[in-house]
């Protein structure tokens, strides 16, 4: 076991590990700043480029950007009240008072600090439960493995916001898009449509670019206005950290909370900082300066939501099963370098485990520390308005989407998920539920598969499987009685005592439920195309896809039949853009327009390739949208394209090429 550690803690300490680990954490930082785009869309920014990589190195980098997503989104949440991500809701309830007082210097520090003590604290319990979970792990075989990974599919019930059944039919959907490919017992192909490039399935990198970032771009480039209102900081720096350590036990209660809410699958960072605000206000004497501007309801959630990372690592490497949506991205992350979670975890691999333990905890020091210093440059960023930033992010995430299979059809996938994505989001159906689903999905089939071989169907009688099997039941049980929203908000606030945003309502009248029941009926028809592909195939081919189809096909025949016959106002109406009407959230313009843009990138790209679609694009969206004029917009453009060739240069990567420009190009000696 020294041994292992001081093994270890040398590879920790090597110049390309730390390297690797701060461009993480500058990732991260960049992404957190971004309110609505969150761990899920910038792990999967990053997810191309590990491939190939050495794992310690690659691991490195992501584990940098876990630990500081929750640290970057508090710019956001306090100068201008908007949660950076669902995991800092509640930073904002006084976090953005005290800004317009003008001590956002102070609430900022005080974020900073707790933020550092909370990942740390994370860190450490993750390095001792290695040590006690070993001989536990050690017992468990394929089938405790598979009931695991089917505890990890149920828990999103808490996922579920105000109807459990949309956010099962949510992860149904993810499941069935994760069978796309080769069955894993078989080899048979399913769900591909005779299509070459759905035959090895749909990347993870597409489908949580395609999920998260491009619904959050679409519904921030339909704003014409800047992020934020006012560039002013404040002071109290010194301020903030002296009120951190004079709150030190409550930084260490919450720390203790959010690691041990992180270690529950699926429950992750959106309920975390609630339930940690709770605890304060209802833990102290005086709670009449909260939602006012008290530091202590900047400091409770902020420990809370950087120590969560902590303990969503343990169900993610000792089990397989993902503690979060951004854990889910970081499970495939390790796949895909080739390294298995679970048993191998505290045995072969123990010492990967080490490192990445200890890199979450000096992720979270550094990413505290650079905070401190770009707190000022860092909160100008947030005043410029995201349609000058948009078309730099629309780039990156065409790049990372394409880096997937290096094909014009990444792209297409990309867009068509996308749509689904925004469809989602509007319709309250839950994206990480969806994400988990995905993820899961080729793990549950091939423990399935495991448990058969070895045990036929009495696996199922084993004792760890029908206690596992019970935890599962539970948990679902648990969700019914304590809904939790996508966006993290308790739905009726009173486990918290704070009254929290609930979940947005719509269809009060038939009309206004035709949307919903469209895209629910579109749902059904899906599962019903995945029972008849699925029929047809041999047993362990079939038996996984062909029963999740079975079993959703009754989940999304009741959302029809409420939308449908359902009293205005049940659970499973819900339609973000009338809730957005109803309270004058948004100024009434269209998501769509914004939609459109991504889609005269794509076409442009299919037709003429991708860089000089780029150019035209950028160009074009500046102009329209921003009013900067021509030789900004040119310079702005010019300055996203070298960047461009000049990171394919160095990755030697060849951008899609349109249909014209092949035609062009073939008789020219030179490309």
């Amino acid at each position: 076991m020294l041994e292992t550690m001081q093994s270890a803690f040398v590879g920790l300490m090597s110049l390309q590990h730390l390297t690797y680990m701060l461009l993480g954490i500058v990732v991260g930082l960049g992404v957190g700043i971004l309110p609505g785009l969150g761990g899920i869309a910038g792990m999967s920014l990053l997810m191309p480029f590990i491939y190939g990589m050495d794992p310690v190195s690659a691991i490195a980098m992501l584990v940098g950007m876990v630990a500081v997503i929750p640290t970057g989104d508090t710019f956001t949440s306090v100068l201008m009240g908007i949660p950076g991500s669902s995991a800092s809701q509640a930073t904002v309830l006084d976090g953005y008072p005290l800004a317009k007082k003008g001590q956002a210097a102070r609430a900022l520090s005080a974020a900073f600090s707790a933020s550092l003590m909370g990942g740390v604290f994370g860190a450490i319990l993750l390095t001792g439960f290695v040590v006690v979970a070993k001989p536990l792990i050690l017992m468990f075989s394929t089938a405790e493995l598979f009931m695991f990974a089917v505890l990890g599919l149920s828990v999103v019930g808490v996922l579920a916001g105000a109807s459990i059944v949309r956010g099962v039919a949510a992860c149904g959907l993810g499941i069935m898009f994760g069978a796309i490919g080769a069955a894993p017992a078989t080899g048979e192909s399913r769900f591909d449509l005779k299509l070459d490039y759905l035959q090895d399935g749909i990347p993870l990198v597409i489908i949580g670019l395609g999920l998260f970032a491009i619904p959050e771009l679409a519904e921030l480039m339909r704003r014409h206005r800047p992020i934020a209102s006012e560039a002013t900081l404040g002071s109290g720096w010194l301020q903030g950290v002296k009120d951190t350590f004079k709150h030190w036990f409550l930084v260490l209660r919450c720390s203790a909370l959010g690691t041990f809410i992180g270690a529950i699958p699926g429950l992750g960072g959106g309920v975390v900082d609630w339930i940690a605000y709770g605890h304060v206000v209802q833990s102290s004497k005086d709670s009449s300066q909260f939602g006012k501007g008290d530091i202590r309801g900047v400091i409770a959630p902020e420990s809370a939501n950087n120590a969560l990372q902590g303990g969503a690592l343990m169900p993610t490497l000792l089990f397989g099963i993902p503690g979060s949506g951004s854990m889910a991205v970081f499970l495939g992350g390790m796949v895909l370098l080739g390294m298995q979670p679970g048993p191998n975890m505290v045995t072969t691999d123990l010492n990967l485990t080490y490192t990445i333990a200890w890199t979450l905890a000096i992720a979270s020091i550094v990413g505290a520390f650079i905070c401190f210093l770009l707190a000022a440059p860092i909160a100008r960023l947030t005043f410029v308005p995201f349609n000058l930033i948009a078309p730099a992010m629309i780039m990156l995430i065409c790049f990372a989407a394409f880096q997937a299979r290096r094909d014009l059809t990444d792209l297409l996938v990309l867009f068509a998920i996308g749509i689904l994505g925004i469809f989602l989001r509007r319709f309250g159906w839950p994206r990480p539920a969806f994400l988990i689903g995905f993820v899961l999905s080729g793990q549950v089939e091939s423990y399935l598969y495991q448990a058969l071989q070895f045990y036929g169907w009495g696996f199922l009688q084993r004792p760890g499987v029908l206690i596992i099997g019970a935890l599962a039941v539970a948990s679902l049980l648990m969700a019914v009685r304590s809904r939790v929203s996508e966006d993290g908000a308790l739905a009726t606030g009173a486990q918290s005592g704070v009254q929290a945003p609930t979940e947005p309502a719509g269809g009060r009248t038939r009309s206004e439920r035709m949307p919903q029941l469209v895209f629910a009926v579109i749902v059904l028809v899906l599962f019903v195309y995945g029972v008849a592909s699925s029929y047809p195939l041999s047993f362990l081919g079939a038996v996984f896809p062909l029963s999740t189809s079975v079993l959703m096909l009754f989940f999304t025949g009741f959302i029809v039949w409420k939308l449908v016959r359902g009293a205005p106002g049940h659970s499973t109406h819900c339609d973000q853009e009338i809730a957005a009407r109803v309270t004058n959230s948004h100024d009434g313009s269209s998501i769509w327009p914004s939609v459109g843009w991504f889609a005269f990138l794509f076409g442009m790209t299919a037709t003429i390739g991708f860089i000089l679609s780029l150019a035209i694009f950028i160009t074009a969206f500046l102009v329209t949208r921003t009013k900067i004029g021509w030789i900004k917009s040119l310079v702005y453009a010019g300055t996203c394209i070298g960047f461009m060739v000049t990171l394919g240069h160095f990755l030697t990567l060849d951008f899609p090429a349109g249909v014209l420009q092949r035609f062009v190009e073939l008789p020219w000696p030179l490309k």
